[in-house]
């Protein structure tokens, strides 16, 4: 017996009869030869971990457009909180560790340069719409690897695929993360707004959080204490009725009074219209665009506003500003 065989057997041996198990996934698209020594999801979310496109997410922005500090969100530290997040509840559920921390690494890959608001107005402007989580799952089958996917199983595809609050991820593992993306986002975005001097702790709804605690710390330990107690040995990941009203109370009160709010939203009117005028010029100019996308109109068949779509969806802030600088942003001219 490999190694892999061995870790397939502890799994067998421990986790939950509700678990997904490595050893009974539904496959890989194209079939590979197994590895010797990791299981199928643990394999999936090194993968991801190794993509072009989870590096790119330390440039990407959460809420706040450029900020000056360290110390607010990007892309990729929501990531790695919300995958800290799943991870310890799917450990304390006996659900399948490697499985969840696969999809929450790669559950936001597709998110464009600027936040949401790069997702708005590619969703206006692209021929097809566009949303950040079926470009998630589009860069993990076709993009990453120059157009080859990273051919990963369907449970983690299925789970990225269907974080979103309207999604119905098929495995618990995907139920998790589902969840764990909101308890981060919230608490983060909170610490976030409060260091930005929106509003203080205490100016936080009273409603909400005399359930939900009255510190991020305690929020989060609170949330997280409600989902494993209401799920322990159970087939569904749920919240105490009164946790979860109080959870989508205060994610409300978060998009009128944050994500809506004058301070994070200064600069998207200027990053919307940079995304608008970088997509047109590169539908007027498909030939300056990286080989690696002109081949997928070219191998592949796709269309041109597809993949011009792709392109910049996949930029960090920082490129797509460089980009823009380079293509219409006049250099002084002198003479030496």
């Amino acid at each position: 017996m490999n190694i892999r065989e061995s870790l397939e057997a502890l799994e067998e041996s421990y986790m939950s009869p509700f678990a997904s198990l490595s050893s009974r996934t539904r496959g890989r698209d194209k079939p590979e030869e197994l590895c010797d020594m990791r299981p199928e999801y643990q394999r999936d979310r090194d993968r991801i971990l190794h993509s072009k496109a989870f590096r790119r997410l330390k440039h990407k922005t959460q809420v706040f457009l450029a900020p000056e500090g360290d110390h607010y969100r990007t892309r990729l530290t929501h990531t790695l909180e919300v995958s800290q997040i799943a991870r310890t509840i799917a450990k304390t559920l006996r659900l399948n560790e490697s499985l969840t921390e696969a999809i929450a690494l790669g559950h936001d890959l597709g998110h464009t340069p600027f936040g949401h608001s790069g997702e708005y107005i590619l969703n206006q402007i692209c021929e097809d719409g566009f949303t950040h989580y079926e470009q998630s799952v589009r860069i993990v089958e076709v993009l990453e690897k120059d157009g080859k996917g990273l051919n990963l199983t369907w449970e983690v595809r299925d789970g990225i695929r269907n974080h979103r609050t309207s999604g119905h991820p098929s495995t618990l593992e995907g139920s998790i993360v589902r969840l764990s993306d909101k308890i981060a986002y919230i608490n983060h975005d909170i610490d976030d707004a409060i260091r930005a001097r929106m509003f203080t702790e205490h100016e936080l709804p009273r409603v909400y959080t005399d359930v939900l605690g009255h510190s991020v710390r305690e929020r989060l330990n609170n949330m997280i204490h409600d989902i494993i107690l209401n799920s322990m040995d159970k087939p569904a990941i749920t919240m105490s009725e009164g946790m979860e009203e109080a959870m989508q109370g205060l994610r409300k009160w978060m998009f009128d009074n944050v994500y809506k709010n004058d301070i994070p939203k200064a600069e998207e009117g200027k990053a919307q219209n940079m995304i608008t005028q970088l997509y047109e010029y590169y539908m007027g100019h498909v030939d300056k665009l990286p080989v690696e996308y002109v081949l997928l109109m070219v191998n592949k068949g796709e269309k041109k506003s597809r993949v011009v779509c792709d392109y910049i969806a996949g930029m960090s802030d920082i490129y797509a500003i460089d980009q823009f600088e380079e293509l219409f942003v006049p250099k002084r001219w002198n003479v030496y």
